[in-house]
């Protein structure tokens, strides 16, 4: 199977996130186009979106999973990316790197366990590498066993862990070292369309 993905400048992608979380019911608070725009206006990132047939009417094309990263520095200004980088400080070396770090992201119920997520991954890491990356980082929580699962065949790392009361609210950081080689285990094959602003 090819896996359609389509890369977006900042606008274009900041809707088309918010459209697509609409179809995601676990998530208690949807990202808004502002707070996508704030978050990624002064900094590298990258918009990424799988697109795919549905499976009753192959001729009509759906956003089925997308994915969202950007350089994570270590003198953050904004209170949300401060307190992160603080809860990596012993896990994560910020001097003389460039850090990656996986913000949002989410494949619809109806088209897991298709590999999206693995592409999506995939394409990040080879944009990472292409940039000048040495790290890629992502949060999770303990109950999200798929995203846990999907990371850990990814050969992310756990590098830090946050217990909760309720363990399954306990945060799970995970880390994947960024080089040219990592490119060579890639399984998935994709092709990239570059939404032009």
């Amino acid at each position: 199977m090819e896996y359609v993905i389509k890369q977006f400048p900042l606008q274009q992608g900041a809707l088309e996130i918010q459209y697509i979380e609409d179809f995601f019911g676990e998530f208690p608070r949807r990202k808004t186009v502002g707070e996508i725009v704030d978050r990624l206006s002064d900094r590298e990132h990258l918009i990424l979106m799988a697109i795919a047939p549905m499976p009753e009417d192959p001729g009509s094309i759906v956003p089925v999973s997308f994915k969202v990263a950007h350089e994570l520095r270590a003198d953050e200004r904004d209170p949300k990316l401060r307190d992160l980088v603080h809860r990596l400080d012993g896990a994560v070396e910020f001097d003389g790197r460039k850090v990656l770090y996986q913000w949002i992201g989410g494949t619809r119920r109806d088209w897991r366990g298709q590999g999206h997520f693995r592409a999506l991954t995939e394409e990040q890491e080879v944009w990472g590498v292409a940039c000048g990356f040495h790290e890629f980082v992502a949060k999770t929580k303990n109950k999200f066993y798929e995203m846990r699962s999907a990371l850990d065949a990814l050969r992310f790392d756990v590098i830090h862990y946050e217990a909760h009361p309720d363990n399954r609210e306990s945060k799970v950081y995970m880390s994947k070292k960024l080089n040219p080689d990592i490119l060579d285990l890639h399984q998935s094959r994709r092709s990239v369309v570059k939404v032009e602003e």
